[in-house]
């Protein structure tokens, strides 16, 4: 910035006042004097005696500071930013917009640490809170833009739904604030929703856009018409970066079709090992596609049924080697430490092929009669983990109910998934409604200790079965005597994601039991605390619930304006 040049004390040689003299130093020789000490370096006019050194040089720094500010000049004004577009949306409630500003100023308050007491935890509401606001299609208040994209740039899992509410304002307010760049890529569902039907408009936007904007439209574009959306991506694809080519390929498991299975094969060449493997995923999701009647060619080579004994088996053979083609159709050559090259690639080999596959290979048999059938040579591990990663992968429910298996057996004796990480990905696959029964049948069965992964795959909010089943089993747990401290994870999740309408029944739980031999000192207080705390989150979910719903305010002027 400008500064004066004119100073009367700086530029007069016949000044005799040692500070003055002093404060004609440039200031980086007052930086390194200060540093080493003005005994040895003093200032070149620091005082008649040693003593007056430090002060001369205090006194030099005050009147260089206090000049240096004196004589800074007016910057030229910049350009004004292009006002935020537009943002149709209806305004919060005020009852809700009240709400949000306690969320967001209890997210920057300091946390005591310690006990967590029988007060709401309100920053893990802030999800659920922008969960409901978007479904119900609000626009976040200008005022409280900046608090919410500082919430998003401190919270990952905040970002999805912070920007989507935020809206065309929040990407406007980001682009002028370099510590909320994050919302300038990755997030499209922050972007309004662009139109479509002016080509003219699609192309500039795809060829000038920021990356959010892009991937938005790509989105908007692939929604409406699969085929234009495709074609856009083609037209830019060999110049774009390899992380966002990335990207870009990503969207398009959205309405993955057979029309796509041409520009996914030339992704198998990608110079970039992170999109070829992506080609190759999307890919192996088609189940007519060449590359999936290719791993299933390779895959039922290795897996066969075994007909050398009288009982029906599955006898297996891995690949020997992993050539050329393999590796172009996605296969990894080199293993993990510690693990065996042949398995790693069986492994692959069988994940990519279409599950369906294997019901012709083993002579009509069902899912369930596969999946119980003997594996020899201890494949068996191998093969199923296998089985699941496709289920997953092609989202089947069929074989994810077989490889599941009953929900009372214990995982460790599974006729297929072997561990509560598997399970929980499996249950993933199968509707909504049989996934929460499944999950309640398996607290039932085995309790809470092992189900915080099962419940994170559950709709919310937990209501039915699985409701009563949670409630159950912490009702079970308070009653074993131990402290609450090991099933935190679970009443964490109980606060947001139990149905709210379960308050009244968990009241009668919010009472200190007494202690009774064999508990554990204090624990009936600590439960009374955790229930007392369930009970007002659940009662301040549903107050946030109501005052989403209830009347909206008229709608604002339209026009464009940035943030106020």
């Amino acid at each position: 910035m400008p500064r004066t040049t004119t100073d009367p004390i700086a530029t007069d040689p016949t000044t005799t006042d040692p500070t003055a003299q002093a404060a004609s130093v440039p200031w980086e020789e007052l930086v390194t004097t200060a540093l080493l000490g003005t005994d040895r370096r003093p200032l070149p006019h620091g005082g008649s005696t040693p003593g007056d050194g430090p002060a001369a040089l205090l006194d030099a720094a005050a009147l260089h500071t206090v000049r240096r500010r004196a004589g800074l000049l007016p910057a030229a004004p910049a350009a004004r930013p292009e006002p935020a577009a537009e943002d149709p949306r209806p305004p919060l409630p005020e009852a809700a917009r009240q709400r949000l500003a306690q969320l967001l100023a209890d997210r920057a308050a300091p946390s005591g640490g310690g006990r967590r007491g029988a007060a709401p935890d309100l920053t893990e509401l802030i999800p659920q809170w922008l969960a409901t606001a978007n479904r119900q299609g609000f626009r976040a208040p200008a005022a409280l833009l900046p608090p919410l994209l500082d919430a998003a740039r401190a919270r990952t899992d905040l970002r999805p739904q912070a920007l989507a509410f935020a809206g065309p304002r929040g990407l406007w307010l980001a682009s002028l604030n370099p510590e909320w760049k994050f919302a300038l890529r990755g997030a499209a569902s922050g972007s309004v929703r662009p139109d479509t039907d002016d080509p003219e408009a699609v192309r500039r936007l795809w060829e000038e856009g920021l990356f959010a904007e892009r991937v938005a439209l790509l989105d908007a574009v692939r929604a409406k018409d699969p085929a234009a959306a495709l074609a856009l991506l083609t037209t830019t694809w060999s110049t774009e970066r390899a992380e966002d080519r990335l990207m870009f390929l990503d969207s398009l498991r959205a309405g993955l079709c057979a029309g796509d299975e041409q520009f996914l094969e030339q992704g198998l060449s990608d110079r970039s090992r992170n999109v070829r493997a992506t080609a190759a995923e999307l890919l192996s999701a088609l189940p007519s596609s060449a590359l999936a009647g290719r791993m299933a060619a390779r895959a039922a080579s290795c897996v066969n049924p075994d007909r050398t004994g009288d009982a029906a088996s599955i006898a297996v053979e891995a690949p020997h080697e992993c050539d050329a083609g393999m590796q172009r159709d996605g296969v990894v050559a080199q293993p993990p430490a510690g693990r065996g090259e042949r398995s790693w690639w069986l492994g692959q080999l069988v994940e990519a092929t279409p599950l369906d596959v294997w019901q012709e290979q083993f002579g009509g048999r069902t899912a369930e009669e596969i999946v119980a059938l003997p594996v020899a040579d201890d494949w068996a591990a191998e093969l199923h983990a296998a089985w699941c990663r496709a289920a997953v992968r092609q989202h089947h429910p069929h074989w994810a109910r077989a490889l599941l298996g009953a929900p009372a057996t214990p995982p460790a004796n599974g006729p297929g998934a072997g561990s509560i990480a598997d399970r929980s990905k499996l249950l993933a696959a199968l509707p909504p409604a049989e996934r929460a029964l499944w999950v309640s049948e398996f607290i039932a069965a085995h309790g809470l200790s092992e189900a915080f992964q099962l419940l994170g795959v559950c709709a919310v909010p937990w209501s039915g079965p699985l409701g009563a089943a949670v409630i159950d089993a912490l009702d079970i747990a308070r009653d074993g005597g131990s402290y609450p401290w090991s099933f935190s994870g679970v009443t964490g999740l109980a606060e947001r994601c139990l149905d709210p309408a379960e308050a009244d029944r968990l009241d009668v739980l919010t009472t200190t039991q007494d202690e009774t031999e064999g508990t554990s000192p204090g624990a009936g207080g600590y439960w009374s605390e955790a229930f007392q705390r369930l009970v007002s989150t659940l009662r301040l979910r549903a107050a946030m619930e109501a005052e989403l719903a209830g009347p909206r305010p008229g709608r604002a002027a339209t026009g464009a304006a940035g943030p106020a």
